[in-house]
């Protein structure tokens, strides 16, 4: 998201400061205006203005989305009929000398086998997107996220190879890399004039600005629920009136600032940082696939992907990554900077019961900084866990989840009334006998019995009654949330 965010910022900025540049030169006879030192800070005064939006509680429009998107499509048909036409009337001399010019291209990437191999790994980001919608898969009506894979795909092979055939016939190879970014403005201007130069970069600037505010959305919600499920610190759960989060939003505003003016608006760099998260995110899918058809069996799936094509899908993705990372090795290195850290701040939210338990054996002699880390360290075990639980089968995989995932060891066993009673004995006898075994023996295990069947409105009251904390979590399976609305309470786990 951070790669998104800043890459769709800078690139809008250059579309809009090229069309400003053709404009004022041609109605004002101004000569080509030196626009390169108001790139960066636009790009910040960009993602300036939708962090605020965002804060303000603007979330994302289907219908905004949608006019968005047609204009988008009706921006690219006029630019392909007007490229088409010029490349009618004025032959094909361009084309044939930028296809003269790969033989160097190939030799200098070693051969055509390499060559095809990187020009792979690159194309592989005409595929982004897709992840977007990804995004808001459990709010879509059934079969809608695979209508939308669909489309990407129709778009990318009907667009992308005439839009490469267009560039390439009317701009010599040496003029591509020159004007990279704002390559398709460029290319308006010269076949259908300012008019379509305008259009183009209008076009361009809006969808990257829903990019970028689709990048604060999403990273808002990615940030509050890892750091709901712990794995980035507590105190970015701050919500303002509006039901944003403040503290996500300028924290990522300032690590999107940092990377621009690390890279000095270099979009080669940008766009290597980007391809590689975004590969890694694919990567990670087919992988994420993988795991779940071994662990979550039971899962309902509107669809099964057939194994040969996840596997398939995570060769080719990895090969895109390795790729990427060839064709310009300092990407990796800016990829690293930014997340490097983030995994350190992660596993050391995960897992800071067992390094505050660690510092406080080596801070004894030195009792301030010893009575410090035990209040940490009191603060975070007594954080109390409510198991929904129907069979004792299932006791100890619950408390085995609790105690490799959690940090706390306060568990109390919910159970609702059933058509019989025996269960209830089964379960409640069983939690001393594991104590007597020696299992769990750091936990803290009671029992409730709710003399009601398993509703909604009995748990919203017993929620009420009991005064439960909002920092407590709630942990059952997706039998026992499928019912309701579970966000009232607070933090939630689903297990099988």
């Amino acid at each position: 998201y951070t790669a998104t965010s800043v890459i769709s910022a800078k690139t809008a900025i250059s579309y809009l400061l090229s069309f400003f540049n053709n404009f004022f030169s041609q109605i004002f006879l101004f000569n080509n205006l030196n626009t390169d030192i108001f790139i960066i800070p636009l790009a910040i005064l960009i993602l300036l203005i939708f962090a605020l939006i965002v804060l303000k509680g603007l979330h994302d429009s289907a219908e905004v989305a949608l006019v968005i998107f047609l204009f988008h499509i009706i921006a690219l048909c006029i630019f392909i009929a007007i490229g088409l036409a010029y490349v009618a009337s004025h032959g094909l001399m361009i084309f044939r000398i930028n296809m003269d010019s790969t033989a160097i291209i190939v030799r200098e990437h070693g051969g055509i086998i390499a060559t095809m191999f990187l020009a792979f790994s690159t194309s592989l980001l005409s595929a982004a997107g897709f992840e977007s919608s990804a995004n808001f898969v459990e709010e879509q009506k059934k079969g809608v996220y695979r209508y939308t894979l669909k489309n990407m795909i129709i778009a990318v092979l009907i667009f992308n190879p005439i839009i490469a055939f267009l560039i390439l016939a009317t701009v010599p190879i040496d003029t591509v890399r020159s004007v990279k970014d704002f390559i398709l403005a460029f290319n308006a201007q010269g076949t259908g004039g300012l008019f379509l130069n305008g259009l183009i970069s209008v076009d361009a600037f809006l969808v990257l600005c829903g990019a970028v505010l689709t990048s604060f959305i999403s990273i808002s919600g990615l940030m509050h629920r890892m750091a709901s499920d712990e794995c980035l610190p507590q105190f970015l759960l701050k919500e303002n009136k509006r039901q944003a989060y403040p503290r996500i939003i300028l924290l990522f505003l300032l690590l999107c600032s940092s990377i621009l003016l690390i890279t000095k608006g270099n979009l080669l760099s940008l766009a290597g940082v980007y391809t590689i998260s975004f590969l890694g995110v694919m990567v990670l899918f087919a992988f994420g696939n993988l795991i779940l058809r071994q662990t979550r069996r039971e899962l309902k799936r509107p669809y099964r992907a057939p194994f040969l094509y996840v596997l398939v899908a995570l060769i080719a993705t990895s090969a895109g990554v390795i790729g990427n990372i060839l064709i310009n090795p300092a990407n990796i290195s800016y990829f690293l900077l930014y997340f490097l850290p983030a995994c350190f701040i992660s596993i050391a939210i995960i897992y800071k019961r067992d390094w505050i338990a660690t510092l406080m054996h080596f801070t004894k002699p030195f009792p301030k900084w010893h009575k410090k880390l035990g209040k940490m360290y009191r603060k975070i075990i007594h954080r109390r866990y409510y198991v929904f639980i129907n069979h004792e089968n299932k006791l100890y995989t619950i408390l085995n989840y609790i105690d490799r995932n959690e940090n706390g060891y306060n568990v109390t066993l919910l159970h609702c009334k059933e058509d019989e009673g025996k269960e209830r004995e089964n379960i409640a006898d069983l939690i001393p006998r594991l104590k007597e075994a020696g299992a769990f023996q750091d936990f803290n295990i009671s029992y409730e019995y709710i003399d009601e069947s398993f509703t909604p409105e009995v748990i919203e009251n017993f929620v009420q009654e009991k005064r439960i904390h909002r920092n407590a979590v709630f942990i059952g399976s997706i039998h026992d949330f499928h019912k309701f609305d579970y966000a009232d309470l607070g933090e939630v786990r689903i297990i099988s």
